[in-house]
Parts: structure tokens; C-alpha cells; sequence
């Protein structure tokens, strides 16, 4: 029997697939309305309550706040504290939007019956606005309308606020001094308190006095503080100096604030006008590290632009610690040695021109420096009394002829462009060029063949005087005409500055200066820029110069930082390491590994040679070492201007030990150590003073080897070396008799 055909509505397939189809509309329909009220919404928000919503916005404001976290310290490379902070009361003032100035007067008012402001910082411009504000009837006495009147007549171009200036301008000129002469002492107390409360933006704390705050005047403010609307008792933090070493630098106090030449600077960067920052050398080459972040608050306004509330939503954070390469202990030794010397050397006739001396150490591998160390003699105005003070910084910023220490580079210079060879051997005997006659101090008047090492050893002239010829591709003979071809002084100075002499060294630190270049006026005398009396070289650069001989030809940027580190969690171990900082190699000269192993011998005999010119300090070293003495005939340009033009002498020394495996390399320099030319008068000061610093470096590492003091230790404990204080404005100086 045949199956009747079913209907197609009864079937479940057709049945299934209808019933999807409807819901899969009423899902989009759906949608369609989710989004239409959506974009309703949207619309009704942004055009019916978008104003309400942007006014209820701007009804909270983020500012940062002067908090005064606590400034990053600086450690020693061992972890001594060398810069520490320390707290002390302040008392601050917050001004908001709303505030009157009759408001701020009042409030200085109270306040300075609670605490002694110091008005020395008052300029006539404030005592001239505020006598005005104190007396406003009678200030605006002194300008009649009348007179106004016929300025604006004369002056129709003029805007409003020009006008207005104008009229502020006769008010202030017409006050006699007799009528600020009546200002009492109290209202120039008021004065300099409303003075710093007017230099505060709104909303930040602005410190009214951070200095000096007895116990008395903290308590006296805390406990009135509902009837000083805006002020508040806070605790700032002073930069308390445990070493006076210069180049460790500055920080402001709040009373002198962001310096004015960097205000712009500073504001664009969130600083208060009254910010501790740092003004020189370390504390500002890494015052972005040191400083800390601020707290940030919402300030919570009503529709008045009153503040209502105030949420902290950052707590702020310290600046981070910085471990310098510095070893303080080493610094110390280093100080004592020059100072010692200078004084020795100062005693001495024809020392009159002699006012300071350097030494710079570092690691010739890592460009880090041990010590840097600078003295300078000063004269008291007030009692004549010679004192010294530290002039570490002098070690880069000033510069001076360095003598025959360069000759190491005038050999390299000489293999480099072809003129020598390791080896070569030449006649030291007086040059005659034209009228001229050039000699070597030992061979006035003989003659003796010399090798490059000899004339390293013995410090021969002559030796370098022909290597610079032959770099002009110019051969000696005696009674020449000479000349040399236009590019040989760039070319010589190009070959220089591969070690550093002449360009910058790259230290990390503000002001460094490079030295002076003169044309000279004679080909001449461009000789004598082979043995080192021509230009000028910083003491930094000499001791880059000596430290790229001593590392096998690598130019090292030298550098004080070593480390950052987070702020300490317990006060006893150094914080986390942030960042260490590695060698740059700013370049390699261009001499073989073999003529820069030969120089190196040459300066080994200059220790230990049986003529070598510091074997008398150096023979009896249980190390090995290598080095450079070098006396520089200089004309006077220093501080004693009726003294220009009076010849004297530079000594200056170079050298680095040990010498198979180089750790420390040292530049020494006396400027115008003497005026006495005789030749009995040998001075072995430069000699000395390496010889002693190197037995004190020595020492310390067995000393440190002992007590397991390491300077790669990650955790390393805090050491606190020293229970002496500077203060942040004080000097260090040490008086002379």
C-alpha cells in the first residue's frame, strides 16, 4: 500500500529551521534596540548633561606637592656614606584659588608673632609693595586722576595693563625713603613671611622657613594651626655632607631655591621655586636620579572653587641612592699626600707663583675613578692667613702645559705616521735651526745615540723634536731653514687627541673644560708640542691619556657613578640595584699591540731603568709600575695678574701600576711650581707624591683584602665612616702658618 505524502509544515527539519529564523530576528531586533538606547543615552549625556559632567570634572584637580621626600644619598664604592640627609621642622604654607590677599596678610601676620623670620632676603621692590599694601590710600594719594588722565591722552595706544604699570611705576618712585624708613622690625617680619607666601602656586605646600626652626617655633605653629588656615608643621630634609670633596657638589637651601638661570628648567619639570636641587658637579649631573618623586593629591572643589576634600593618590617616593666609584679611604691618603707636598714644594724659594696642585686616579680598564684630588692655597681677606681648600674640581676644569709625560704619545705618534719604527735609534745632540738651538736638559752640549726606549727612559727632546719634522716630512740638518707643511699641527693634535689630550674626556660631571690651542707663531715652536709645552691638557685628560697606554690602547670614558640603587628598606644594607653602569670605550688608537707593548717598556725603564728619571723614588717599590716625569717651561697666566708673563715650571707626572696587569693609573701636576731655573734645582715632588700614593693604594687593598671588603658585592652593607658633619653651606678649610 503506497504512504500518502506528509505535510511540509509537519516536518521537523522545516519546523527547526522556522523556529531558528524567528529567533534569530528577535536577537537582532533586540540588538537594534540595545543600540538605539545606547545611543540615546550617549547623546542625552553628552548635548542634555555634558556641561554638568565637565564642570563636576574639573571639580577634581591631580597637582603634585611639595612633600619634601628625602634626596637620594651617595656612597663611597664601598658603601660609605658620603652626602646623608637630615631631618629638620619646617613650616609651610598652601595657598588655594580662593584666597585673598588680605587673608595671606593676616595669616603672616599671626605667624610672625609665633616665629623670627629673617628679613635679609627683602629687596627694596618688596618693602616699596608692601608699604603700598599697607597703606593703600595714602600710595594711591601720590598719582592724581588728573595726571593719569593727560598720560592716557598723550599715550592712546597704549593697553590697559601698560597703563596700569605705568601708574604702579609713579606710585613706587614717589615713596620717600623717610616712609619706608617707619616700617618696624615686626612688619618686616610680616613682610618676608608674606613674601615667601606669595611665591607658592596654588595648592602646593610652599616652605615658609625651613632653616633654623627651634623646638619652640614648631611647637608654637602646631598647636595654632586651626587659626593659620593654609599653614602646616612638616619635616624637610637638609643634605649633610660627610666628606669635602668638592666634585661631589652642592644642593640649594630653600631659601635660595631653584637657581633663576634654570627656573624655567625646573618648573617645566613639577620643582616648587624653593626646592633643594643640585647646583654643581655630582649632586647635579644626576639631580633627575637624586631628587625623588613628589606625593600627588586630588584636590576635591566645590562650585565656588573651594577645596572640600583632599586625597592622597601617590605617596611619593626618596631619590635614588648612588654608589660613586670613589673610595673615600683612598681619597683621604690622596689629600694628605698633595697637601704634604704642595706645602713642602711652597716652602721652598722661587715658589711665589705656586697656589695648588692636582692628582687623578682611576681604573684604566673601567674608567672609574678612585680618587680626585685638587688643592688650592687661598688668603684670608680679613687676616692675611694662607688656608687651603679643597679644588677637586680643578682636575677638569682647568688645564695646563703637562711637559715631557706626552712623549709616550709623540713615540705612538711617531710609529703611527711612518717616521719611526720600534727600535730606531737617532743622534741627541743640540739642534741648530737657524739662530735657534734646541737640547735635551742631560745633553746640553754632547752628543749620544738614543733608541726610542732610551729617549723615553732619559726624556729626550731632541728625540721628539725630530719625530714631530718627520711628521712634517721634514729631515734635520744642522742651520735649516725651517718650515713645515700647513697641516702638521692638526695632524699632531689629531694624534693626540686618540688619547684624550686636547678634547674632552667625557667625564660625568658639568664644566669640563679641554684646554688651550694656540696658532703658534713660528713653525718653531710648534716643536715644542711634542715634548708637551705648547698646549694645555686638564689633569683628567692626562690621566685618560696615561690610563689608554696602560690598557693596551683603549680610550676609557672615566666616570664617578657606579651604581643606582633603590632607597635602603632597613637603614643598615644598601637598596636594590637599579642600574650599574659599564666601561665606554670612546675609541682605540690606531698603533699594533706590539709598538704599544714596546712604549709601555719605555715607561717601565722610566721606574726601574738604570737612567730612569724616577728610579731614584721607584727602585726600592716591592710592585711593579711604569710612568712619566715631565717638566714644562711655561710663561705665567694664573690668578696674579701683575705677575703675566713671568716664566716658570710645571712639574708633572704621569704613571700606572702594577705593570703586567694595570689597576690603577695616576696624573700629578704642580702648576708654577718654580721660578728658579737653576739647574740644581731638581724638584722630585711629582716623583714623590706617585711613589707615596701608590704605597697607600697598595696598602689599602691588602687592608681591605683582610676585612673582605669588596666593591662587587650586590648586597652590601651600609658603613658609616665618619661622625664628622658639614653643613650645606659650610667650607672646608684648613689654615697655613
Amino acid at each position: 500500500m503506497r504512504k500518502l505524502p506528509q505535510n511540509r509544515t509537519s516536518n521537523p527539519k522545516a519546523m527547526h529551521r522556522a523556529s531558528l529564523t524567528f529567533r534569530m530576528n528577535v536577537l537582532f531586533f533586540s540588538i537594534f534596540l540595545l543600540f538605539s538606547l545606547l545611543i540615546f543615552r550617549l547623546g542625552f549625556l553628552q548635548i542634555v548633561n555634558g556641561d554638568d559632567y565637565v564642570r563636576k570634572l574639573q571639580e577634581k584637580e591631580e597637582v603634585r606637592v611639595n612633600t619634601s621626600v628625602p634626596r637620594g644619598r651617595i656612597f663611597d664604592r664601598y658603601g660609605r656614606i658620603l652626602i646623608d640627609n637630615q631631618p629638620e621642622n619646617a613650616i609651610t604654607y598652601t595657598k588655594m584659588q580662593t584666597t585673598k590677599q588680605a587673608e595671606m596678610l593676616e595669616v603672616a601676620n599671626k605667624l610672625a608673632h609665633l616665629i623670627e623670620q629673617p628679613t635679609d632676603k627683602i629687596t627694596q621692590r618688596d618693602q616699596l609693595d608692601f608699604w603700598i599694601l599697607l597703606n593703600n590710600e595714602e600710595a594711591k594719594a601720590k598719582v592724581t586722576e588728573k595726571e593719569m588722565d593727560e598720560f592716557r591722552d598723550k599715550n592712546e595706544d597704549l593697553e590697559k595693563k601698560e597703563i596700569n604699570a605705568e601708574y604702579d611705576r609713579r606710585i613706587r618712585e614717589r615713596i620717600t625713603d623717610e616712609e619706608l624708613a617707619q616700617m618696624t622690625e615686626f612688619e618686616l617680619e610680616v613682610l618676608a613671611i608674606y613674601r615667601e607666601m606669595m611665591t607658592g602656586y596654588n595648592l602646593s605646600p610652599q616652605i615658609i622657613k625651613g632653616e633654623n626652626v627651634t623646638a619652640d617655633e614648631f611647637a608654637r605653629v602646631s598647636e595654632n594651626l586651626t587659626d593659620l588656615p593654609g599653614v602646616n608643621t612638616t619635616t624637610d630634609w637638609k643634605r649633610v655632607r660627610l666628606s669635602p670633596l668638592a666634585v661631589l657638589g652642592r644642593t640649594t637651601v630653600p631659601s635660595k631655591g631653584v637657581p633663576k638661570s634654570d627656573l624655567n628648567h625646573y618648573l617645566a619639570r613639577d620643582y616648587s621655586r624653593n626646592d633643594r636641587v643640585g647646583e654643581s658637579y655630582f649632586e647635579a649631573q644626576y639631580e633627575e636620579i637624586l631628587q625623588g618623586e613628589k606625593s600627588i593629591v586630588k584636590n576635591l572643589t566645590n562650585k565656588k572653587g573651594q577645596v572640600v576634600e583632599t586625597v592622597t593618590t601617590y605617596d611619593g617616593e626618596p631619590g635614588k641612592d648612588l654608589v660613586s666609584t670613589i673610595d673615600i679611604e683612598l681619597q683621604q691618603k690622596a689629600d694628605e699626600i698633595l697637601e704634604r707636598q704642595l706645602l713642602e714644594l711652597k716652602s721652598r724659594g722661587g715658589s711665589e707663583l705656586l697656589d695648588r696642585a692636582f692628582m687623578v686616579s682611576m681604573n684604566p680598564k673601567t674608567g672609574e675613578l678612585l680618587s680626585i684630588s685638587g688643592k688650592k692655597i687661598e688668603k684670608d681677606k680679613e687676616t692675611g692667613k694662607p688656608y687651603i681648600v679643597d679644588y677637586s674640581y680643578g682636575t677638569f676644569t682647568t688645564a695646563y702645559e703637562a711637559g715631557s709625560i706626552v712623549k709616550a704619545a709623540t713615540v705612538l705618534m711617531g710609529y703611527n705616521e711612518g717616521v719611526i719604527t720600534p727600535g730606531t735609534v737617532m743622534l741627541d745632540a743640540p739642534m741648530r735651526i737657524g739662530n735657534i738651538t734646541l737640547n735635551t736638559l742631560f745633553n746640553k752640549h754632547g752628543s749620544v745615540m738614543l733608541d726610542d726606549l732610551t729617549a723615553l727612559e732619559r726624556s729626550s727632546n731632541v728625540y721628539m723634536f725630530k719625530i714631530a719634522m718627520g711628521v712634517g716630512g721634514r729631515t734635520y740638518s744642522p742651520g735649516m731653514r725651517f718650515s713645515l707643511p700647513k697641516g702638521t699641527l692638526q695632524t699632531m693634535r689629531n694624534e693626540y687627541a686618540q688619547f684624550g689630550l686636547g678634547v674632552p674626556t667625557g667625564i660625568d660631571l658639568p664644566g669640563e673644560a679641554i684646554g688651550y690651542q694656540a696658532d703658534p707663531d713660528t713653525d718653531v715652536k710648534l716643536l715644542n708640542l711634542a715634548i708637551g709645552q705648547f698646549d694645555t691638557y686638564t689633569p683628567m685628560q692626562m690621566v685618560q691619556y696615561i690610563s689608554t697606554i696602560a690598557n693596551g690602547g683603549y680610550r676609557i670614558q672615566p666616570r664617578m657613578l657606579k651604581e643606582i640603587r633603590k632607597p635602603s628598606k632597613d637603614g643598615e644594607n644598601l637598596g636594590q640595584v637599579v642600574d650599574e653602569v659599564t666601561p665606554t670605550i670612546l675609541n682605540r688608537i690606531e698603533n699594533t699591540e706590539r709598538e704599544i707593548e714596546h712604549v709601555q717598556e719605555g715607561l717601565r725603564r722610566v721606574y726601574f731603568g738604570s737612567r730612569g728619571a724616577a728610579r731614584r723614588q721607584f727602585e726600592t717599590a716591592k710592585y711593579t709600575a711604569a710612568g712619566k716625569t715631565g717638566t714644562a717651561q711655561v710663561v705665567y697666566y694664573g690668578p696674579q695678574k701683575e705677575k703675566y708673563g713671568t716664566d716658570t715650571i710645571n712639574v708633572v707626572h704621569v704613571g700606572y701600576a702594577p705593570f703586567e696587569d694595570p689597576e690603577i693609573a695616576y696624573a700629578i701636576i704642580y702648576p708654577w711650581a718654580t721660578t728658579n731655573f737653576s739647574d740644581s734645582n731638581y724638584l722630585p715632588h711629582g716623583n714623590v707624591t706617585a711613589r707615596e700614593f701608590l704605597d697607600a693604594y697598595f696598602e689599602l687593598k691588602q687592608k681591605y683584602a683582610e676585612e673582605g671588603l669588596s666593591a662587587s658585592k650586590v648586597e652590601k652593607p651600609i658603613i658609616k665612616d665618619s661622625d664628622e658633619k658639614l653643613e650645606e653651606t659650610d667650607e672646608v678649610k684648613t689654615v697655613t702658618e
